[in-house]
């Protein structure tokens, strides 16, 4: 694909998002739902075609994430509208969503295609066009998945061109669709030098930083619980979401019986020799051998020289003091947990902020306690922006266990050098416009009932230029022309026959194949 053909994608995405940002808000709930609806069918297909392709994860796993970023994210919004405006009479003021436009998904190779099922979805219910731009390791599966999400969306009555997928991923492409200027956000799903080029491509970017997530088991946990659930995370999708624990610190007084539960539940605890040998394998010259990345805890065993039994779910690799000189200190984005013992909780909560000091500022940590004082005096002095409490957090900081935003992207504020704090959500792709009225009581507000501000043109939906958000089977014809605004320097007005289609659309590859020429 050439970076010529790309200013094509961005050039009918930006005419699908100025048709879109005219929809009504029961137009935008169709057509979310039928997207949605067709993401969650196709759920296990996707999860198979994921790890078959990456070579990473677990399918049950990725079974349940795709779910959850289909249905499971339609669940969680359900009531909340994007579209129409809110009315504050008290402060006289009213608000009218502005879509970003057209948003640019880079989504990652650890968790492909529930990313992107979810930022296809933030982008529907917001009337976002999205172009989707997967990882090369991933590009197959989510390109697949992209283009299904496409067809359900305009069958629905969304625009064409409102969901775009790059199938030929390459580093000149991603560069020329980061810094067009069409592109209006960013949304960087990946390792730290993908973000990094996001910020810095002159267009708006949402980006998250590096996770390595502290999780504290303080002398009141109850032991088999949290063993059990500290297990299941780390297991969870052999530890791809960045959310996943990355070193266990444990008060003194329950130490021993945390390891008898964690190996009862699945965990190998290896010994120095052994823990020697991992280092070497999983952090050669000191940095992490990818080919860890994703693989279960059997593989990892088999490649160290240890051998464990089938059900082994996580290798356990003590150490003494929490710097970053320890390899086992850093993020693993696998099942293999460090772990430190500690003599009281104020101890714990030292190691904590030491865990994030050496990466993961501002991501997420995690604690099992039943002492308040404790878990907020955690949540105080650890400098990240999420703190999940008794429950795993793999899937507590990403919302699926808890009911923080569920979310593929986690934001890490100030402290991460990210420019949200928050799991990503809807309103992340949306400004809002003020209408303030004088607030002077004798200045009355104007009597808003009845003003209708979005034009719904009628008619089934056509191929791009025209679009129409009409339902689906309607029956209603086509019209000739759809009054709506569109920019002065848009190639495209609308032509009513295909011929002229036609000619509209040679006349913009050859004026975009020009334009890319003088570039040069």
């Amino acid at each position: 694909m050439s970076t010529a053909f790309a200013g094509h994608m961005l050039e009918r995405a930006v005419w699908a998002a100025e048709s879109f940002a005219t929809y009504d808000a029961d137009s935008v709930g169709r057509i979310a739902q039928a997207v949605a609806d067709a993401a969650y069918e196709a759920s296990g297909h996707y999860a198979e075609w994921a790890v078959r392709e990456t070579g990473m994860g677990v399918v049950a796993d990725k079974v349940r994430k795709n779910q959850a970023c289909s249905r499971g994210i339609l669940e969680f919004y359900r009531g909340q509208d994007f579209v129409s405006p809110r009315v504050d009479e008290l402060d006289k003021i009213v608000e009218i969503p502005r879509p970003a436009g057209v948003v640019l998904a880079l989504t990652p190779t650890t968790n492909p295609v529930s990313s992107v099922y979810f930022k296809v979805l933030i982008a529907m219910l917001t009337r976002n066009a999205i172009v989707v731009a997967p990882h090369p390791r991933a590009k197959l599966s989510c390109a697949d998945a992209a283009h299904m999400l496409s067809v359900a969306a305009v069958a629905a009555g969304a625009p064409d061109g409102i969901i775009q997928v790059v199938d030929e991923p390459t580093i000149p492409l991603m560069e020329a669709l980061m810094s067009d200027d069409r592109t209006d956000v960013i949304v960087a799903t990946g390792g730290s030098s993908v973000v990094r080029a996001a910020y810095s491509s002159g267009n708006p970017a949402l980006g998250v930083g590096p996770g390595n997530v502290p999780v504290f088991v303080d002398a009141t946990a109850d032991v088999r619980l949290a063993a059990q659930r500290i297990v299941d995370s780390k297991a969870f999708d052999n530890s791809l979401l960045c959310t996943n624990e990355s070193v266990l610190i444990a008060e003194d007084a329950v130490a021993d019986g945390l390891t008898r539960e964690m190996q009862r539940v699945g965990a190998h605890f290896l010994d120095a020799d052994d823990v020697n040998r991992l280092r070497e394998y999983m952090f050669p010259e000191g940095h992490l051998n990818t080919d860890v990345v994703g693989k279960d805890a059997v593989w990892i065993a088999d490649k160290i020289g240890l051998r464990v039994t089938a059900k082994t779910r996580l290798l356990v690799a003590p150490f003494d003091v929490v710097r970053s000189e320890e390899v086992l200190a850093h993020e693993k984005l696998s099942p293999v947990i460090g772990m430190v013992r500690v003599p009281d909780a104020e101890r714990g909560v030292r190691a904590a902020r030491a865990v994030v000091r050496i990466a993961g500022a501002g991501h997420s940590a995690a604690i099992h306690s039943e002492n308040s004082h404790t878990i907020m005096n955690y949540a105080a002095l650890v400098p990240v922006l999420r703190i999940s409490v008794n429950v795993g957090n793999s899937t507590g900081s990403a919302g699926l266990d808890t009911n923080l935003a569920p979310s593929m992207t986690i934001g890490t504020g100030f402290a991460g050098r990210s420019s949200i704090g928050d799991n990503l959500e809807p309103k992340h792709l949306l400004n809002w416009a003020r209408v303030a009225y004088n607030s002077d009581e004798s200045v009355r507000m104007a009597n808003l009932s009845g003003v209708e501000i979005w034009q719904v043109p009628a008619g089934a939906v056509p191929v791009y230029p025209i679009a129409s958000n009409a339902a689906p089977g309607s029956g209603v014809a086509v019209p000739k022309s759809v009054p709506r605004t569109i920019r002065a320097d848009s190639p495209v007005r609308g032509s009513s026959t295909d011929a002229d289609r036609l000619r509209a659309e040679l006349r913009r590859i050859v004026v975009e194949e020009l334009s890319q020429l003088n570039k040069r």
